[in-house]
């Protein structure tokens, strides 16, 4: 008698692994319908019954479907759906990368501007100093405090604690965070900035790219210069050369074309928009037609790769 052993059927899974061990046991087509998916008010969120529904969702009487009673990008932890709406303040959790303008330099704080609902909360104590020199901070230091950051400075941080109003206590304590220079800043809702491993990249065009989970976004020249070889609380920005100048700002206008058009974005979205850019001049690329074009080439190519990672 012979034995044929039979090659196993693949799986119609997931089988992602979280940070805590945990399998994904979420249905790949599922997965996929779930991701970066942008839904109008009454359109269907999914025809499952086992999900939870969260903010901004509800179950049509008729159908027993689950729809959507805002215009968002539908957010899914375990069986519980919700909708970030496109239009609303930021509304972070702790450990979130913002970036945040300094409005008002007070008694041991900075209060920074994240789009939030209020102006968030940077301690004198939650900073690194000039060297990364580590010890408690003096009068001396408090007195000093706007050689570190004054009105109008842009930097990037991190949420440390949440209150119940609303409001945000950040910190810059790693020498990855600080102060923005030499680049663009690009303002978008804080819903189609998806969650990535690291909000910091450098493009194959040569800038580098953070992108705060508040909506506020920096393009700024690319440095190799080491983070302790910068001057981290320096107002003067290096010289940028036109090749420079030129990718910077077209990253920018990308991120804005993906943006009117309600389009996720993170850096694959934005590298596939700035390489439907380059057949357009810099100066046209925030016109309402040539935005139609790039959206429209992103896309297609979206939907090529989706196809090809099925097959």
């Amino acid at each position: 008698m012979t034995f044929q052993f039979l090659s196993p059927k693949p799986s119609s899974y997931t089988n992602k692994v979280d940070a805590d061990g945990d399998i994904d046991m979420l249905l790949k087509t599922e997965r996929e319908n779930f991701e970066t998916k942008v839904v109008t008010p009454g359109e269907t969120i999914t025809h499952a019954t086992q999900y939870m529904g969260g903010h901004g969702t509800y179950i049509s009487p008729e159908t027993n479907q689950r729809l959507s009673s805002v215009a968002g990008v539908v957010d899914r932890v375990n069986k519980l759906i919700s909708i970030r709406p496109l239009h609303t303040r930021y509304t972070g959790e702790i450990g979130d990368l913002v970036i945040g303008r300094i409005t008002e330099v007070s008694q041991k704080r900075w209060k920074v501007d994240i789009n939030s609902r209020q102006d968030a909360v940077l301690l004198l104590s939650s900073i690194n100093l000039p060297g990364g020199v580590q010890r408690r901070k003096t009068e001396a230091d408090e007195l000093q405090m706007r050689k570190f950051f004054s009105e109008g400075d842009l930097l990037v941080a991190e949420v440390r604690e949440t209150f119940q109003d609303g409001s945000f206590s950040l910190h810059i304590r790693s020498l990855k965070y600080g102060k923005l220079r030499n680049g663009s800043f690009v303002i978008v809702p804080p819903a189609l900035v998806q969650r990535c491993k690291t909000h910091f990249h450098t493009l194959p065009c040569g800038v580098n790219l953070t992108l705060g989970l508040n909506g506020y976004i920096w393009v700024s020249k690319h440095t190799t210069q080491t983070v302790e070889e910068l001057a981290i609380y320096s107002n003067e920005n290096e010289e940028i050369d036109q090749e420079n100048r030129e990718a910077i700002a077209r990253v920018c206008n990308s991120i804005s074309a993906l943006s009117r058009h309600f389009m996720c974005i993170n850096d694959k979205m934005i590298m596939l928009a700035y390489e439907a850019s380059l057949n357009f001049p810099v100066k046209d690329l925030l016109k309402l037609d040539v935005m139609e074009v790039i959206t429209s080439e992103v896309s297609e190519k979206m939907i090529l790769l989706k196809a090809g990672m099925r097959r």
